[in-house]
C-alpha cells in the first residue's frame, strides 16, 4: 500500500456487461491500494448503490440501458460531490466525451486502456487529477477546431431584433416595439446579416431557427 494512502481506494464498477465488471473486479484485486466497493449494471442502479457503497472512484460505462452514464455521472456528482467518476467506454465520439466531462467526469478512457494506465487514472482521479486517453484528447482538440456555432457574437440588442424578425415584424414595426428609430433598426439588421454570414432577412430567420440562436 502507498505510504500516503491510509486506506484503499474504494472503486465502484458500472457497466451493463457482466464480463466487463468481472474482468475489472479481478483486476482491482491485484492492487493492495484498491478495493471493490460495489457493482451496478446501469446508471439508475449506480445512483441508488452509491450511498450504501460509498465509493471514492467510479468506473462508469457511457452507453447503458435505463439510465446512461452521463446522466448517472451528473446525478452522482450532484448528490455525492466527493465521488470521482471516470468514463470507461468503447466510444470516442466528441459529443459523448463532451457530455461526460460536462456531467462532471474527471476522466475519460477507452476500454482498450492498458492495466497500468487504468490504475494510474484511478489513483489520479482519487487525487482530483484529470486523465484522458490520448485518442480522447485528440477528439477534443479536433472538436475545438470546429468553427463556433453561428450567432455567438450577436449583442443582446441584436438578439432582440432577430427575435422580432423571426416574429415577422418589419423594420418600422421593430422600431416601434423597441422605441428606437427605423435607421437604428436597419443598422442592427445589417449587423445581424453580416455576423450570420447571410444575404437576406429570410436566410437570417431560417438560420436562427435551425441553430436555435434565439431560445
Amino acid at each position: 500500500m502507498n505510504s500516503n494512502q491510509s486506506k484503499p481506494i474504494r472503486v465502484m464498477l458500472v457497466d451493463d456487461h457482466s464480463m466487463v465488471r468481472r474482468g475489472l473486479s479481478t483486476f482491482l484485486k491485484v492492487f493492495d491500494d484498491m478495493e471493490l466497493a460495489g457493482e451496478a449494471d446501469n446508471g439508475e442502479a449506480a445512483v441508488k448503490l452509491c450511498k450504501a457503497a460509498q465509493p471514492d472512484v467510479i468506473l462508469m460505462d457511457m452507453m447503458m440501458p435505463i439510465m446512461d452514464g452521463a446522466t448517472a455521472t451528473r446525478t452522482i456528482r450532484q448528490q455525492f460531490p466527493q465521488v470521482q467518476v471516470i468514463a470507461l467506454t468503447s466510444f470516442k465520439e466528441g459529443e459523448l466525451i463532451k457530455n461526460a466531462l460536462e456531467a462532471g467526469a474527471i476522466g475519460y478512457l477507452l476500454k482498450d486502456v492498458s492495466a497500468d494506465d487504468l490504475v494510474r487514472a484511478i489513483r489520479s482521479a482519487h487525487a482530483g487529477r484529470v486523465t484522458l486517453s490520448p485518442e480522447v484528447a485528440q477528439s477534443l482538440v479536433e472538436a475545438a477546431n470546429l468553427p463556433p456555432p453561428p450567432g455567438l457574437d450577436l449583442t443582446e440588442r441584436e438578439r432582440e431584433v432577430l427575435a422580432l424578425m423571426i416574429e415577422g415584424l418589419s423594420n418600422t414595426q421593430i422600431a416601434g416595439r423597441l422605441v428606437v428609430s427605423p435607421s437604428t433598426v436597419k443598422s442592427h439588421v445589417s449587423n445581424i446579416l453580416s455576423k450570420l454570414g447571410v444575404a437576406s432577412r429570410t436566410e437570417a430567420v431560417a438560420l436562427a431557427l435551425r441553430n436555435h440562436i434565439i431560445s
